[in-house]
């Protein structure tokens, strides 16, 4: 039996799609759409194991900038499409599962007709209360800190805030993830040891851990286990 202490909410920077299609000798297209397959999968082994919270970095704002535009309009397809049979299909998972679909980062850099999908999916499953499927899209957290940062400045320049009432509540009111509970875990996948901008406030005492296998191939053993491994990590938050 997994040991999975008080683990209520994980993180997932799921890196390695590029590169598992390419070893297969498939564009890396191939391996997007596998990536995506594996969220479904990811989210049964969290019921199996009582996590209720899992968010995924699915697009960052440096992906979105630097990505080549064929590689971004094949995701953003990908993604009309899994919208598209959420918002259609009431056997689709998420619906079977009572999963509630929260989306933070950038929207309004998606394409207006995601960004449409992106809002009926969040409607269509608003009173879901099994578990919780955070989407990090056209995210990146040291952005979301300067754009917290914008709204208190504007609140204060608008007599609405006094600089005295500024607080950790109210700054984390004001993020775009206001209501995601902090990772107690973040996995990465991929072989790189780095959060790359993933939940840059509120990973403070989020416990890391890095596996070399690639996203797609991550089995439930290894994923198991690493939940695992931070059940018996000495949480010590400061102390």
């Amino acid at each position: 039996m997994v040991n999975i202490k008080v683990l209520t909410s994980l993180g997932i920077i799921p890196d390695g799609n590029r590169r598992f299609a390419k070893r297969l000798l498939e564009n890396p297209g191939k391996g997007h759409e596998w990536g995506m397959k594996k969220i479904e999968k990811i989210m049964e082994w969290c019921r199996e194991l009582e996590i209720k919270n899992v968010t995924f970095y699915t697009l960052s704002l440096e992906n979105l900038n630097r990505r080549p535009k064929e590689e971004l309009d094949f995701l953003f397809s990908l993604a009309r499409k899994e919208l598209g049979d959420i918002i259609n299909n009431p056997k689709h998972w998420v619906h079977e599962t009572n999963t509630k679909m929260n989306f933070f980062g950038q929207l309004h850099r998606l394409p207006e007709d995601l960004q449409e999908k992106v809002k009926m999916v969040r409607e269509k499953t608003k009173n879901y209360k099994e578990s919780n499927l955070n989407l990090a899209i056209a995210y990146g957290g040291r952005q979301e800190i300067l754009d917290t940062v914008r709204k208190i400045a504007s609140e204060v320049s608008q007599g609405r805030l006094s600089p005295k009432d500024i607080d950790e509540m109210v700054f984390r009111h004001n993020l775009s993830t206001d209501g995601t509970p902090d990772p107690d875990l973040i996995i990465r996948t991929g072989g790189e040891k780095r959060t790359s901008n993933f939940l840059t406030f509120q990973s403070t005492y989020s416990e890391l851990i890095f596996l070399d296998t690639l996203w797609p191939e991550l089995g439930k053993e290894e994923f198991f286990n690493a939940v695992g491994e931070f059940g018996e990590r000495d949480r010590r938050f400061g102390k």
